[in-house]
């Protein structure tokens, strides 16, 4: 297929995200309380017999970005909860909070909380945006790697975005910033880490700036980065390819760590989705 000149897909892609801001505006107020705690069970797979053993499928843990809040992933839940049976929580932090740190710590307990309820000793966990960063903050400064097998990240500044300077008067938008205490943390040696990460950055983001901050490039990590094509910022956690991309990452026989499995030492790869 012909590629789309950049102007006409950076239009089509700003069209796409108006029209998933509007519905996610509809859907905001949804996702302002906690959600309610189920039975320690995943939901019912109408296909039982494709199902991988629960043991095999640790709980995927959600965690939003900015200013947003768990309605985000409604159909990224739906979806992963359908193809695989996994059990899909979310985490809802303050837009009060100021501090990457102390969002990494709420999301610690959180995660300790779900393995103690479910007798799982791993999770997963996707993060879009700035819930990303918090999420591989926990991973990487705090001992998560411990308990999170995978982290994906949805459009994550890994290196921080220039944008953040545009909109410093929230201290934990600062921290987004290129250069950044947390993001320089992020930077720093981390010899030993049992986590797989696996980033998914668009090629029209335009929050994310430079867009290949959403990479993840440290020596110490196990990374598989995924470019995304043709959609922007928000898309990223409702899009059916991405959504179909994250389902592969999170599969154990996810071909790219079946030789050795996460955390048998770094390794880094590169894949697309269009």
């Amino acid at each position: 297929m012909k590629a789309l000149p950049l102007s006409l897909a950076l239009l089509k892609a700003t069209a796409l995200e108006a029209a998933i801001l509007a519905g996610h505006l509809v859907l905001y107020p949804s996702g302002l309380t906690r959600e309610r705690r189920g039975p320690a069970t995943a939901t019912p797979d109408p296909r039982p017999a494709s199902r991988l053993p629960a043991a095999a499928r640790p709980p995927v843990v959600l965690l939003h970005g900015f200013l947003d809040n768990r309605s985000v992933f409604v159909l990224l839940r739906r979806a992963l909860a359908r193809h695989g049976g996994q059990r899909v929580e979310s985490l809802n932090y303050s837009p009060l909070t100021c501090d990457v740190r102390t969002a990494a710590a709420l999301l610690g307990r959180h995660v300790e909380e779900i393995c103690e309820r479910t007798g799982s000793e791993r999770v997963d966990v996707v993060g879009h945006s700035l819930g990303g960063l918090i999420a591989r903050y926990y991973v990487q400064r705090l001992g998560g790697d411990r308990r999170v097998r995978i982290l994906v990240t949805l459009g994550t500044p890994h290196s921080g975005t220039r944008v953040a300077r545009l909109a410093g008067a929230h201290p934990i938008v600062r921290q987004l910033r290129p250069g950044s205490e947390v993001i320089e943390e992020l930077a720093a040696p981390a010899p030993g880490c049992r986590t797989h990460f696996v980033s998914f950055w668009s090629d029209l983001d335009q929050v994310v700036d430079p867009r290949e901050a959403a990479r993840i490039d440290h020596p110490d990590l196990s990374v598989r980065n995924v470019r995304v094509t043709g959609i922007g910022h928000l898309a990223l956690p409702v899009h059916p390819a991405v959504a179909s991309g994250i389902r592969q990452a999170l599969d154990p026989g996810d071909q790219d760590r079946s030789r050795g499995g996460a955390g048998s030492g770094p390794r880094t790869g590169d894949a697309s989705v269009a």
